[in-house]
């Protein structure tokens, strides 16, 4: 090496919502990204799921956020949390919420 360092982080960089926390300091993102189908040219979602290292536990179930790409932290675990771009929203709204005019008049 000729003293070259490179930067932390330095790798892929992909954005997602957490969707569970499996353990300790690990949260699983779902990123999704649109693909063309060779067929019919019409774009089609493909999602995938990633376990990364969440070492503040500062995320929740919900939560937008930034992962990249790091050395295996565990068997699993390749991807970092660098950041938390959105917070979930924490006011749940009823399932069967009436629509305005329809509330039996």
């Amino acid at each position: 090496m000729s003293g070259e360092t490179t930067a932390r982080g330095s790798g892929q960089r992909k954005v997602g919502v957490v969707v569970s926390k499996p353990g300790a300091k690990t949260v699983k993102v779902e990123v999704e990204r649109l693909v063309q189908h060779t067929t019919y040219r019409r774009y089609v979602r493909r999602s995938k799921t990633f376990m990364a290292h969440d070492e503040r536990e500062a995320c929740g179930i919900g939560d937008k956020v930034e992962i990249v790409e790091t050395r295996p932290l565990s068997a699993r675990k390749r991807w970092r949390v660098k950041q938390i771009i959105a917070r979930a929203e924490s006011g749940a709204t009823p399932i069967a919420a009436p629509l305005a005019g329809e509330a039996g008049e």
